[in-house]
């Protein structure tokens, strides 16, 4: 699908094309909101954007109406069968497939890839002369590759499964190749994760010199390495003597893990700058290649004034009320948040737990959930509240609970916070840097809350009864949160950021318009 909006010749060009997999427009969540931000608080920018999804059966109706800015939008899937012609015996570029074994003996040693090697596989990928689609199918340099590397490196399974997961794996490349070559006019692009999108940018960057903007808000290898290990379309022969999780990987598995982490490694030595929201997040990506001197922080941020409504309404008295806005999905491991309720219900019996969220992406979860709060005779004291105005909901709370195991940089603490409600919230993400403080300074604000370890209910209970019945420890938690919002975490602070990382861009000498 492409949409163009009918534009004078002098403004069908784009300040910015955003790089979008699996997100904007068409998923809700932290990224697509932060994506809506960036687009409408710098109106003075021409964005285009380019969707990548997967199945296309997964994605449903656009969920947010495009801003005034937004001149182009078009949307492929990576899971479409790649169109082929009938197979015939061809002989494939040899040149071409050896730099393909170039590159492939870099990544797997994890070594920066060679300017020209990365221009030569990118140039030639898709491309008649280069490394064809057909080519890559059905030559006989193609196949020699696939059979040197079983004979060499592969351990347990088949060589008809090695065989097929390669062909699977590298298919999508000559789809990001193409849409490469044939994306509208831009001055810049802006990769939010690295992945097929980061690899693009990195093809872009490479082919036609356009400046590369990479920002991540979880880190993807990460993720698809959590993904990846839980798949269950990946049959791994199970070796009995393993040790460790790592161990227990089948080849496989851990083809499809390097795959991953090598288009990271690819973005990151591509992108400037390479962008991340908190410290613990920056670490990673040096830790995963990036040059130290291309990162730094950005932050996410809010409107304040937006919350003072709410900051406003709060009672005098605490409202024995701890709440968790969120999905119902096991990600934001509801199930603790209700076991510890458990304990705080012994300490104080008027004390209610509200879930605010929706529950319509996971239903088995949502009824095991809705049967651990009977099971534990919580009825009358957590309820399920569905999607509701968080501006309504966070007056009513003594406290914000998050008891996630996994999270980036979550908003709903921000918004906690600039409405004078103190959090508690597991030790993930930058959960900490937001109720502790991030610097010295920041520290010295105080904390806003309490930070747990995750799928601890008895930790999360006696830290949830301390806030809630401690008026003097509650307002201290308060006014640090408000006060640290205000100074760090603001969306002007955000558009400022990007506002001057754009401007570089777009300024770079080689840039294309």
């Amino acid at each position: 699908m492409i949409w163009r909006k009918p534009a004078a010749p002098e403004t069908s060009i784009a300040d910015i094309t955003l790089l979008l997999e699996g997100t904007y427009p068409f998923v809700r969540g932290g990224v697509s909101s932060w994506v809506h931000q960036i687009i409408s608080g710098l109106p003075q920018y021409r964005f285009s954007l380019i969707f990548l999804g997967g199945d296309r059966s997964h994605y449903g109706e656009q969920q947010y109406q495009l801003p005034e800015n937004v001149i182009h939008l078009e949307c492929h899937y990576l899971m479409d069968p790649l169109v082929e012609s009938k197979p015939k015996a061809r002989k494939g570029n040899r040149a071409a497939f050896d730099t393909q074994r170039k590159l492939h003996s870099q990544l797997r040693n994890k070594a920066p890839v060679p300017k020209g090697v990365f221009s030569d596989i990118f140039q030639s990928l898709g491309r008649k002369g280069g490394i064809s689609k057909e080519d890559f199918l059905h030559s006989e340099e193609s196949w020699k590759v696939i059979d040197e590397s079983y004979n060499k490196y592969c351990t347990d399974p088949s060589f008809i499964d090695y065989f097929w997961t390669i062909k699977i794996m590298h298919g999508p490349l000559f789809r990001i190749a193409e849409i490469a070559r044939n994306i509208p006019p831009t001055r810049a692009v802006h990769a939010v994760s690295t992945g097929y999108a980061g690899l693009m940018g990195a093809m872009l960057k490479e082919t036609r010199g356009i400046p590369y903007i990479l920002t991540e808000h979880g880190i993807y290898t990460k993720e698809r390495k959590i993904d990846l290990s839980q798949a269950d379309w990946i049959k791994d022969v199970t070796d009995k003597v393993s040790t460790n999780l790592n161990d227990d990987l089948g080849y496989i598995r851990k083809l499809w893990i390097r795959f991953f982490e090598s288009l990271g490694r690819m973005s990151y030595q591509m992108a400037d700058p390479i962008i991340s929201l908190y410290i613990g997040n920056q670490q990673r990506q040096l830790a995963d290649g990036a040059e130290p001197a291309l990162t730094q922080i950005v932050p996410n941020g809010i409107d304040p004034s937006r919350f003072e409504g709410a900051l406003a309404a709060r009672p005098d008295e605490v409202p024995m009320v701890m709440g968790l806005v969120g999905r119902v999905v096991p990600i934001k491991d509801i199930k603790t948040f209700i076991r510890a309720m458990r304990a705080v219900y012994e300490v104080i019996p008027n004390v209610e737990g509200w879930i605010v969220g929706p529950e319509e992406e996971d239903p088995v979860y949502v009824k095991e959930c809705r049967e651990l709060v009977s099971s534990l005779g919580l009825e009358n004291c957590v309820k399920f509240l569905g999607f509701q105005n968080v501006n309504d909901i966070l007056p009513k709370l003594g406290l914000m609970v998050l008891t996630s195991i996994s999270e980036a940089l979550p908003l709903v603490i921000l918004e906690a916070n600039a409405a004078g409600l103190p959090c508690l919230a597991t030790d993930v993400g930058a959960c900490r840097e937001l109720i502790e403080g991030g610097t010295v300074k920041d520290r010295r604000l105080g904390s806003s809350g309490a930070v747990v370890p995750i799928a601890d209910p008895e930790a999360t209970a006696r830290a949830a009864t301390r806030l809630l019945l401690d008026k003097q420890h509650w307002q201290t938690a308060s006014a640090a949160g408000l006060a640290r919002v205000k100074q760090y975490y603001t969306l002007e602070s955000m558009y400022d950021s990007y506002r001057n990382i754009y401007d570089t861009a777009l300024s770079a000498e080689n840039r294309e318009d």
